[in-house]
């Protein structure tokens, strides 16, 4: 009976390690699920709302007053930012920062940002721009679209879709000073070469040609801790920092449309609605279709 119990209380701690390392694994989990903004929340609980640094911006030329405010001696990202605006005469337009400003400031350096000469690109897949430093990205595998220029993408492009040795040897030489430059010229002894120069020039254009801003950028995103908090929890700031094509739902094509009713209390008005009806039962019935096929 004795060995009983010791097998027993055992079991009994056995029991209570595993229960202990789900509840670790389960909080772990936990932990990693964070949403950005409780992330960000988080990280901003460092600025200290008793100092402030100034920004004086000018709607005109948000960008330029950005940079100005940034490049201060006294600027330091753990103080608060107090932003003032002045019209194009110069007037103030208010004195006193109580956090509409600077939502409305940053709302206004976003826009500004995406229309700068910092990036390149279509909408959706704007990329960080021209820098000719080279480093380690060995993980990342760029496609065709990544390509901003167009007149290189469509040479590209051509050059992608060759079927023939001869083809693929038609296609280099429009493109040989900008190989050569690059330094992706490779001997071609067949057609199969033409996917490993494909495969070096995206590398060249949308990585490597970039990777001195990708690091800037990098150390700009240490500030505060936010590098890091990516790092953690990357799924929660994949949809901040890569574009993902939002699904196209039936309240999302709902809203491309404005209903125009005739008056109140008419026939036409009463047929009018069981049309909206009908056709929002349409729009959810292809919805459900869809998902139902993916």
């Amino acid at each position: 009976m004795g060995s009983i119990s010791e097998l027993s209380s055992d079991d009994e701690e056995f029991n209570q390690a595993i229960v202990a390392s789900l509840e670790s694994h389960a909080a772990s989990e936990h932990r990693n699920t964070k949403s950005a903004q409780e992330v960000l929340l988080s990280l901003a609980s460092q600025i200290d709302s008793n100092q402030r640094c100034r920004f004086n911006i000018n709607r005109s030329s948000v960008l330029d007053g950005a940079l100005r405010g940034f490049k201060r001696l006294s600027y330091n990202p753990m103080y608060q930012m107090c932003i003032k605006f002045s019209d194009d005469s110069g007037m103030d337009e208010e004195a006193v920062d109580l956090g509409g400003p600077r939502r409305e400031f940053l709302r206004l350096l976003m826009e500004a940002l995406i229309l700068s000469p910092m990036f390149e690109g279509r909408n959706g897949k704007l990329n960080l721009a021209l820098d000719s430093s080279v480093g380690d990205n060995s993980f990342v595998k760029p496609v065709l679209e990544d390509i901003a220029d167009t007149d290189l993408y469509q040479k590209v492009k051509q050059l992608s879709e060759c079927i023939s040795f001869d083809d693929l040897i038609y296609a280099t030489e429009p493109l040989q000073d900008y190989l050569a430059n690059a330094g992706c010229l490779r001997p071609l002894k067949c057609i199969e070469d033409r996917d490993l120069l494909v495969e070096d020039i995206l590398m060249f254009q949308v990585v490597h040609r970039v990777c001195g801003a990708f690091e800037r950028f990098r150390e700009g995103l240490k500030t505060l801790g936010v590098l890091d908090a990516i790092r953690m929890y990357p799924d929660s700031f994949r949809p901040l920092i890569c574009h993902e094509p939002s699904p196209l739902t039936a309240d999302l094509v709902d809203q491309f449309f404005h209903i125009r009713l005739s008056a109140v209390g008419s026939n036409k008005r009463r047929a009018e609605e069981c049309v909206v009806a009908f056709w929002r039962d349409y729009l959810q019935d292809v919805e459900g279709k869809y998902c139902c096929l993916i």
